[in-house]
């Protein structure tokens, strides 16, 4: 048996609303029949919403009950789309793939997995990805870098020399290069990155957004955030030590 469901989206020249074919392809996954209305200007959609009294399209009607997009979602045990709230799923991300790189890496190079310097490529490459998300938007990123850095609070600059430090320290890092001149500089900026966070998050107690993925993330600053400090604390040890 056939189930029907009809939708109104905004399709336009200039706008293809995202919701809209989201909500059409869930549809038809499901094995909806969909009759598709475009609303074909931005006018039209505004003035399709006041005429009905909506706050949003796309809108979507089944069986007499009239749906949002996150409504869909709901009423097929979907969680909301976008995810609301706090995730680590960043942070995650970035370790999980630098992990994969140092992994391909290393049996490229080698023609085995030595566990040593596998860990040393995790963590540097790791660091040359965190760089890299944190230049995207160095002014975002120092926005948020500043409310918990011990640092930054009092010298600004300092924010915007953090991603530079931390995705060039990780480059030389890979190499083993200058290990006399980036350790200790990437040692202490990662030691009072621990410090900052420490004190922030289990001596004053502050709920914030690590800033480690760049701004505006909704990653929670914490022991993740933690840990990545104290990664780059240890490679900076490890590389003195093997420079020795």
């Amino acid at each position: 048996m056939s189930r029907e469901a009809v939708i109104y989206r905004m399709v336009t020249p200039d706008h293809l609303c995202p919701w809209g074919v989201k909500a059409k392809d869930l549809l038809r996954r499901k094995g909806y029949d969909i009759e598709d209305h475009h609303l074909e200007s931005a006018e039209a959609n505004e003035n399709y919403k006041k005429e009905h009294g909506y706050e949003e399209t796309p809108q979507v009607f089944i069986d007499g009950d009239r749906l949002t997009y996150d409504d869909l979602r709901e009423r097929f045990g979907l969680k909301p789309d976008p995810k609301q709230g706090e995730s680590y799923q960043p942070v995650v991300a970035v370790f999980a793939v630098a992990l994969a790189m140092a992994l391909t890496t290393c049996w490229a190079l080698r023609g085995a997995f030595d566990p040593l310097r596998v860990a040393e490529l995790w963590i540097a490459l790791s660091m040359c990805v965190l760089g890299i998300l944190k230049l995207q938007d160095l002014l975002s990123f120092a926005t948020g870098f500043v409310q918990y850095d011990l640092v930054a609070r009092r010298f600004v600059p300092y924010a915007y020399v953090y991603p530079y430090v931390e995705a060039g320290g990780g480059a030389l890092m890979i190499a083993g290069l200058f290990p006399w001149v980036v350790a200790p500089i990437v040692l202490v900026f990662s030691t009072i990155g621990a410090i900052s966070i420490t004190k922030a998050v289990y001596i004053e107690k502050r709920d914030l957004n690590c800033a480690c993925v760049g701004g505006g993330s909704s990653v929670p600053l914490g022991f993740i955030s933690l840990t990545e400090n104290l990664m780059m604390m240890a490679m900076s040890v490890w590389m003195m030590i093997k420079a020795a």
